[in-house]
């Protein structure tokens, strides 16, 4: 059961059929536990969540068709994390139902990995199979562990202190008025992908950290994302967690790529359009959903490349780069389209910027300049560094003198530079 709000009675009965799922050897007995698991689940995340958004939008259909009608909303405070510690309770829910995982009888145990505070409210999406067995067994933490979380929590702050925040002013100024050129929007953008980029994997290695230097291990997010040169590798880097999660409970249940040459299309379709929804009760989320859909069916039908990108080296040549670069664009329209707020605003977004003859500098467009030079450029020359070490902490493996000139320098960086006022997690939102 989800662990949502004031209910900790509903819990200790979700706990109980997690319990009995395990005990129980009948498969209709069984199915029928799942079925309750899971409705209860998505119940309590729909009531919160999207109650109110398919109220309003049936309501506005049939106002549209003529139909003079008032539909309830709940107008309710969304939970912090619901989206995230729902799908993980899903997840340990459907791994117990297969057998693929025992249920363990410690109820506060399941609560912790439940309500895992480094990791609750945005991330990872943690499996039970992962984090469960760390929380059962006695800890054992380490000088090595302290060291390297704190590291990793350090890099995860500077990433949101300076970089994202420092580019969110003039984001949220360019996405928020309707009066700039189109070069003002490209480059807001490109900043708005760094932005979100820092933003969330910063929290993603400030949970890690953390969690390290606890004992714990927790999954990895990110990896160098925007080195992709398709959807598919993309999606094998960016939130990983929740791309494996659709893959291994939507996707693959729905037929995954064994249906046919239409059967495929469609649950890629279906899988980015949930995977849109999950971020957000809007409709230019849906949108984002189904354009990552499209980009996905699209690799799919003109590509017969089926490994992953734990399967391969760096690669390196220029006509990879053109394809990082290439990609990347199209990454980017995908970010404005869930930046936007609304499809009105996508859709005067991408006018301004298919209106080459509009193309000019402005104040804006100079500090979003400055700024992607400033804050960016170093992040993407370190993040190639990453990429040819084939390493996602290669500090760790420095020497000592050098380690501590670069903690060194980030901490005061974050003092200096960092962002005046400070913006919530995006994905605090979700």
């Amino acid at each position: 059961m989800a662990f949502s709000g004031p209910a900790p009675g509903l819990f200790a009965c979700g706990f109980h059929l997690w319990v009995l799922l395990e005990r129980r050897k009948s498969p209709r007995f069984r199915s029928g536990i799942l079925s309750i698991s899971v409705a209860t689940n998505l119940g309590l995340l729909g009531a919160f969540k999207y109650f109110d958004f398919f109220s309003i939008s049936f309501q506005r259909c049939l106002v549209a068709m003529g139909v003079d009608v008032s539909l309830p909303v709940l107008d309710i405070i969304l939970p912090v994390g619901i989206s995230f510690y729902t799908f993980q309770t899903l997840s340990y829910t459907i791994d117990v139902y297969r057998g693929k995982l025992r249920a363990t009888d410690q109820l506060l145990e399941v609560m912790l990995f439940v309500s895992f505070f480094p990791q609750l409210v945005a991330g990872p999406i943690e499996r039970a199979s992962h984090l469960l067995p760390q929380i059962l067994r006695r800890r054992k933490v380490t000088w090595q562990m302290v060291a390297t979380g704190s590291q990793l929590a350090l890099v995860g702050f500077f990433k949101k202190i300076v970089i994202a925040d420092g580019l969110a002013g003039s984001v949220n100024f360019v996405y928020g008025s309707g009066q700039v050129s189109g070069l003002s929007v490209v480059l807001a953008t490109y900043a708005f992908a760094f932005q979100i980029y820092c933003d969330f994997s910063g929290y993603t290695d400030i949970a890690r950290g953390i969690s390290r230097m606890m004992g714990f291990d927790i999954c990895e997010n990110f990896r160098l994302p925007y080195f992709a040169t398709n959807p598919s590798e993309f999606w094998q880097r960016w939130h990983i967690s929740l791309s494996t999660w659709l893959r291994d409970y939507l996707y693959i249940p729905l037929g995954g790529n064994r249906g046919g040459r239409f059967a495929t299309p469609r649950n890629l379709a279906l899988t980015m359009l949930i995977g849109g929804l999950w971020h957000g009760a809007s409709i230019h989320f849906v949108a984002w959903g189904a354009y990552q859909g499209f980009l996905l069916m699209v690799f799919r039908m003109f590509s017969r490349d089926s490994s992953t990108i734990a399967d391969r080296v760096p690669r390196r040549g220029p006509l990879f780069w053109v394809k990082v670069v290439a990609y990347f664009q199209l990454t980017c329209y995908g970010w404005l389209i869930f930046r936007a707020k609304g499809m009105t605003t996508v859709r005067d977004l991408t006018l301004s910027i298919l209106d080459i003859g509009n193309y000019r500098w402005e104040a804006i467009g100079l500090a979003n300049c400055y700024k992607l030079c400033i804050l960016v450029v170093p992040l993407v020359v370190f993040q190639v560094y990453q990429y040819y070490k084939n390493e996602m902490e290669p500090w760790s493996r420095w020497p000592m003198l050098m380690q501590a000139i670069f903690y060194f320098v980030l901490f005061y960086l974050i003092v200096l530079f960092g962002a005046p006022q400070q913006s919530a997690f995006i994905y605090f939102q979700f």
